[in-house]
């Protein structure tokens, strides 16, 4: 007896008594239409390997079909994506891990075939051929993460393996500074030394060294005493730029104490009278030039160490301001707007050291309470 059709794609054959299941392969190089058949015991096991072939089927034709490796698509997306769209400074970081490391270590993997297995073995032989910490490890992640997900939003990839991937975990350093008996007394040897306005807007201002670098006359309002952080000047290799700041929440406007005014107005006076035309920067190094980031921050290194002071960076300075507030009773939230934060959780996972410090004035407040 011929075999009668149940269902779409279903037929019983009641000699054999099997369900035949007829699977649409698609059509060959001539155009023939392809099928296969596959017997099944019941209808319902039937229904299931029907179901469970059209679910593979539409993977199958919904999969991308390339040969680009890791390195191909790394240099399209740089190219198309990240270079129109990304601030220099980005640019230069991403090809630098790109060319050091993920290249060497990744790049030969066909990009339908990288798996996340792959890349957990990547991030533990880069660290441990480059030594390097589980920080700057994180970076390599995101760069991941971010390349891998472009690739599926371009029909690259039907699923990024970063989606299973374990990050790195970062672990958080502990910011050196200054207390403020020790601030006062860098400050004391500073005085009438070119570091001694850098230094003051760091550390009374909490400003970055990008900051610093960028502040332009314009942005200062004598009168009033206010300071305009809108811009930063940030290098990457030898390169150094005029930028916006790092952030939204880094644009903010910052009170000038009496002292860093009387500094300001001596700086401007003194590059009236040397300098031919004044200069738009605030901060200008020896040769009456704006300073770059690092190049300050290796002048006040050299001070700090020629006057055997604790060794805390121009960035500590900003850490220091931080801190000398929070000893005034300043709170986290308030601290976290001056420095630039975008939230107080920023605040309070940079500065550990000032939420231990108000959980001892809060337990001994407790303690006092309860004698």
């Amino acid at each position: 007896m011929a075999r009668k059709t149940v269902e779409r794609n279903i037929s019983y054959d009641d000699v054999r008594r099997v369900y035949y299941v007829s699977m649409d392969m698609g059509k060959d190089k001539e155009g023939r239409r392809l099928k296969r058949y596959q017997t099944y015991r019941t209808l319902h096991a039937a229904r299931a390997g029907l179901r469970e072939f059209l679910i593979h089927r539409e993977q199958e034709l919904n999969t991308p079909k390339h040969s680009l490796t890791l390195a191909d698509w790394l240099e399209s997306w740089m190219d198309n994506i990240v270079r129109p769209t990304r601030a220099e400074t980005t640019v230069y970081g991403y090809q630098k891990i790109i060319n050091n490391h993920v290249l060497p270590g990744l790049g030969h993997f066909p990009l339908l075939k990288l798996t996340p297995m792959d890349i957990q073995q990547y991030y533990i032989q880069v660290q441990q051929n480059a030594n390097l910490s589980s920080n700057t490890l994180r970076r390599h992640h995101d760069l991941l993460t971010a390349a891998l997900r472009a690739a599926v939003r371009q029909d690259k990839l039907l699923t990024s393996p970063m989606d299973r991937v374990e990050p790195p975990r970062p672990q958080q350093k502990e910011a050196s500074y200054y207390r403020p008996e020790e601030l006062k007394r860098l400050y004391t040897l500073l005085e009438g030394h070119p570091l001694e306005l850098c230094a003051k807007l760091a550390g009374s201002l909490g400003m970055r060294r990008e900051e610093i670098c960028g502040l332009k006359w314009e942005s200062i309002d004598f009168q009033r005493q206010l300071l305009y952080i809108r811009e930063a000047r940030t290098a990457f290799g030898a390169t150094v730029v005029q930028k916006e700041t790092k952030t939204r929440s880094s644009v903010r406007t910052l009170f000038i104490p009496d002292d860093v005014v009387r500094l300001l107005q001596a700086e401007q006076n003194r590059q009236s009278q040397k300098l031919k035309d004044l200069s738009q920067f605030v901060v200008l190094d020896h040769k009456g030039l704006p300073y770059s980031p690092n190049a300050l921050s290796l002048a006040f290194t050299r001070f700090v160490r020629k006057n055997d002071l604790p060794r805390v960076t121009l960035h500590g300075l900003r850490h220091s301001f931080a801190t000398v507030a929070s000893f005034q009773g300043v709170p986290l939230f308030d601290i976290g707007k001056a420095l630039g934060h975008a939230t107080p959780a920023t605040t309070g996972k940079i500065y550990t050291h000032l939420v231990d410090h108000t959980h001892e004035d809060t337990l001994l407040k407790v303690s006092d309470a309860l004698k």
